[in-house]
């Protein structure tokens, strides 16, 4: 039951924290939210919790805001920025993927405590950072088209929600299916693999859908360069 009732506070402060990035720093707020939710999902995701019953990951409240900033750069500024937004979290991806493997190269000093750790967060095997990077550029990039195409068939004020979750639920059914295949495929029993599948891809859907309204009140910001 804790933690349950401490998940729903920890969403309730991620999308807290995207909203003041946002309202505060406008369009760079949601540039620089996605260089470190990408950077921060990696991290969480090398814990694991009970939840309901179900053993998962950390990581996908703060992986899904990086939807809500793609989607949010779709619909007030265009394609073009959500795309050079999804370019920039890849790119911070990379490079502190290469830093830190670099990084744990280093012979720790004697009385060193940090090495141990480092490994256990940063010392990824080959074939979960494959997974997350090829599931995070194909996923990311399909969201931004999807919602595009949306954005067109549903282009009504009110048929936000639509778009939003449309591209989302989509785009992440293929970054589960990306990830889990590249990651887990042939390391579990079918049966096994496709309860991953599921529950991976379920919890990121229900928290897209709980962010709707978050992205609504996000989308009625007056941003000054906006010209608001």
């Amino acid at each position: 039951m804790f933690n349950l009732t401490w998940g729903i506070l920890f969403v309730v402060v991620n999308f807290a924290l995207f909203l003041l990035c946002y309202r505060f720093f406008g369009k760079k707020g949601l540039y620089a939210w996605i260089g470190f939710a990408t950077v921060l999902a990696n991290i969480q995701v090398v814990k694991t919790i009970e939840l309901l019953g179900i053993v998962m990951t950390l990581g996908n409240t703060v992986y899904t805001s990086i939807y809500m900033s793609t989607d949010l750069l779709n619909e007030k500024y265009g394609t073009k920025e959500a795309k050079q937004a999804v370019w920039f979290g890849f790119f911070s991806l990379v490079a502190s993927t290469v830093i830190m493997q670099m990084a744990l190269v280093f012979t720790p000093q004697e009385s060193d405590i940090a090495q141990s750790s480092l490994e256990t967060i940063f010392g990824l095997m080959p074939r979960l950072a494959a997974g997350s990077l090829c599931a995070y550029f194909i996923s990311q990039f399909l969201d931004v088209r999807v919602y595009s195409y949306l954005k067109k068939r549903f282009p009504v004020y009110n048929q936000f929600w639509i778009r939003t979750n449309g591209s989302t639920g989509l785009s992440q059914l293929v970054d589960s299916l990306v990830f889990c295949t590249i990651a887990f495929a042939g390391v579990y029993t079918l049966d096994v693999w496709l309860q991953i599948l599921l529950s991976t891809y379920l919890f990121k859907f229900v928290i897209s859908v709980a962010s709707t309204p978050v992205l609504y009140i996000a989308r009625s910001f007056r941003i000054k360069e906006d010209g608001a």
